[in-house]
């Protein structure tokens, strides 16, 4: 594999963390979610063949606690068959040009994030005036120029299908980015949803902190279109998942996640979409 990847020039360790970051949680058989500083990592064992995939790649600097979490599950030298981006945000990306290097995998992403991972475009500007708490102040500090994997990333099959993941199929749930894609298994609905909804308040610093529960919309700093990002939260709650874990916040299932997904849906506009930002258009009275 090339080895000529490149970060953005902006690329930097953020010091951001919650009480959760270290902790790794089966949520399901061969389910696994770890949380990095304020973000979830998943790994996903095939039950058949015992071959294992990393959906996102964790904060800038996180490699070596990435591999040493594969390794205390699949065992030394263990490596994914490939690894699946949701999206390429700076703190979904964050480690993976060491994961390549190291694991000589494949990275797939959805065709639309493909500039934004191939050095071509960075990503719009955080927004730091939108309606929020400290998170959302501190989101101009955060890496958004486009990183290049060259010829190690590759886009996802088109017919939705995920490789090496038989049982899971990809949902493409824009809004919070373009090519922004959720995982969903029908045989136990589980649903990895990304960043399509959270389930922790991410503009919040205290509840990003202390991941206080609660399920959200996506972070309000880095979603460009929030019509999409509606759309995306009404097809994933049609799915009616049992299970989910967000790329944000604490797994969550049972009637606390189809009741309050049910409430998002319907109580989008209020809830979700900021009053004010230089992404929202201004709310009819």
């Amino acid at each position: 594999m090339d080895q000529q990847m490149t970060y953005g020039s902006d690329y930097k360790v953020i010091p951001a963390t919650s009480i959760k970051s270290g902790d790794s949680v089966e949520v399901l058989p061969g389910i696994i979610c770890h949380t990095i500083q304020i973000v979830n990592i998943c790994l996903i064992e095939d039950s058949k063949t015992g071959d294992f995939v990393l959906i996102d790649a964790g904060m800038p600097g996180s490699a070596e606690e990435i591999i040493s979490v594969a390794e205390k599950r699949f065992g030394p030298d263990s490596r994914p068959k490939a690894i699946i981006l949701t999206h390429g945000h700076f703190d979904h990306v964050g480690a993976v040009i060491e994961l390549i290097k190291h694991w000589q995998v494949p990275v797939y992403a959805h065709e639309l994030e493909m500039p934004y991972l191939t050095g071509q475009r960075p990503y719009p500007k955080p927004d730091a005036t939108v309606e929020g708490g400290m998170v959302a102040k501190m989101s101009p500090l955060f890496p958004r120029e486009a990183i290049n994997l060259a010829e190690n990333v590759r886009s996802l099959p088109t017919d939705g299908t995920v490789p090496h993941l038989p049982d899971f199929r990809w949902v493409h749930t824009p809004g919070h980015s373009p090519g922004h894609i959720s995982l969903f298994r029908e045989k136990d609905r589980v649903l990895l949803a990304g960043d399509a909804f959270i389930t922790v308040k991410q503009d919040s610093f205290y509840k990003v902190v202390t991941q206080k529960q609660e399920l959200n919309g996506p972070p309000r700093y880095l979603t460009t279109d929030w019509e999409a990002a509606k759309s995306s939260v009404a097809a994933l709650e049609k799915l009616k998942p049992a299970v989910t874990i967000t790329g944000h916040g604490r797994p969550m299932s049972g009637s606390e996640l189809s009741d309050g997904l049910a409430l998002l849906v319907q109580e989008f506009d209020q809830v979700a979409i900021p009053d004010y930002g230089k992404y929202v258009e201004k709310k009819q009275e």
